[in-house]
Formats: C-alpha cells, sequence, structure tokens
C-alpha cells in the first residue's frame, strides 16, 4: 500500500497551472456574464446543496467559482507566480493530484466543519487549493524570497507561518467572510500530502536550508 501511494508519475511539463487559470477565467465569465448565473449555487458548495439535495460533485467545482473579480484576479495571480514553478519541479501530473485533491479535501473540510456548526455557508473559490501550492513552494524552495509588495523580501517559510498565524487568527476572531479555515487546510493538506505521498517532511526540509 505504502509503495502504490508513493508510486512518482512519469515527468512532463504540460503548463496544467495555465489551464486551471483559464478554466477558472472562463468560468467566472460563464456565470457572471451569462443567463447561467442563476445556476450558480448548484456548484458552489454548502451544506445544504451538498447534504439535503445530494449535489456531490459541490466539493470539487467550488474551487472553480468566485466571488468576484477582486477575488478571481488575486487568486489567478497566485496559481501564476507559484504554480508554474511548483508545477515545473515536480511534474504536471503530480501538481495536478496536489492541487486538485487539496481543493477537494479543504472543501469537505470546510463543509463538515459547517455542518457541525450550522452554518449555513456557501463555499467558493480557489484558495485552499492555492494556499496549498504557496505551501508546496516553500518547500521545493525553501531559501526563496518573496517579495511582499515588490519591497520587502521574506522567505518563502517566514511567509507561510506568516500566513499560517493570520488565517489562524482571523478564524477565530475576524468576521471578514473570507474563508480561513478552508486556507489552514489548503496547509494542512499539502503538509500531509508531502509526508504521505513524497516521504518529505517539510520542517525537516526548512531546519536543513537554514542550518
Amino acid at each position: 500500500m505504502r509503495t502504490l501511494i508513493r508510486r512518482p508519475f512519469r515527468y512532463t511539463y504540460q503548463n496544467a497551472t495555465l489551464l486551471l487559470i483559464a478554466l477558472n477565467v472562463a468560468s467566472f465569465a460563464l456565470f457572471t456574464l451569462t443567463p447561467l448565473s442563476r445556476y450558480i449555487r448548484y456548484f458552489e458548495l454548502s451544506v445544504i446543496g451538498f447534504v439535503r439535495l445530494h449535489m456531490y460533485w459541490q466539493p470539487f467545482t467550488y474551487m472553480f467559482m468566485h466571488a468576484g473579480i477582486q477575488h478571481l484576479f488575486f487568486n489567478m495571480l497566485a496559481l501564476l507566480f507559484f504554480g508554474i514553478q511548483v508545477e515545473r519541479t515536480i511534474g504536471t501530473k503530480e501538481f495536478l493530484l496536489m492541487y486538485l485533491l487539496t481543493g477537494t479535501l479543504c472543501g469537505l473540510i470546510s463543509l463538515a466543519v459547517y455542518w457541525i456548526c450550522g452554518l449555513p455557508v456557501f463555499l467558493v473559490g480557489a484558495s485552499g487549493a492555492i494556499y496549498g501550492i504557496l505551501l508546496a513552494y516553500a518547500v521545493i524552495f525553501p531559501r526563496n524570497r518573496i517579495f511582499i509588495w515588490g519591497i520587502i523580501p521574506v522567505p518563502a517559510p517566514i511567509l507561510v507561518l506568516i500566513y499560517a498565524v493570520i488565517e489562524f487568527g482571523s478564524q477565530f476572531y475576524g468576521a471578514s467572510g473570507v474563508a480561513h479555515l478552508t486556507h489552514l487546510a489548503g496547509f494542512a493538506v499539502v503538509w500531509l500530502y508531502f509526508i504521505v505521498r513524497m516521504g518529505i517532511h517539510p520542517l525537516q526540509v526548512w531546519k536543513d536550508a537554514y542550518r
């Protein structure tokens, strides 16, 4: 079983990141600018849709829906910046498995919490999967620096830690309507993905990089 889980894909690079961005943009246009906008609730993730109406595709489709142009723009910008480099390093098949599995599991984790807490939340956006890709970037390129606002250089692992603290605090003390739980789930899923699927412990990678 362990051998099966860790069996590597044959390396290929096919620009799946650009395809994902195109699908997100096309989906946003389709459900914003056409009469299909009336059906968007079928593809957003909610307890009502998944549990009561048996729309079992929602944990997958929600990540291709976005709440507005700004939400879409910043998610796709982050996916472009981090996704291409991660995909080039691990290959398209591994990247797609990581991205789509992370997004789906983030949706299911969020759904479970919303269901238990009785929250009538409609979840949209690729943020959970993208936060996971940010963590993957920090593991693969632990010594790379990311420039905040194009000015302040921050090592990738430190940026992940900062985001994790912000998201954790915002989940319990914020009221912005942002799915902070889903973002944290993205970090957690990819952390486990590296350990279980790839046999790599992110913390050990960071320790080795900064000895």
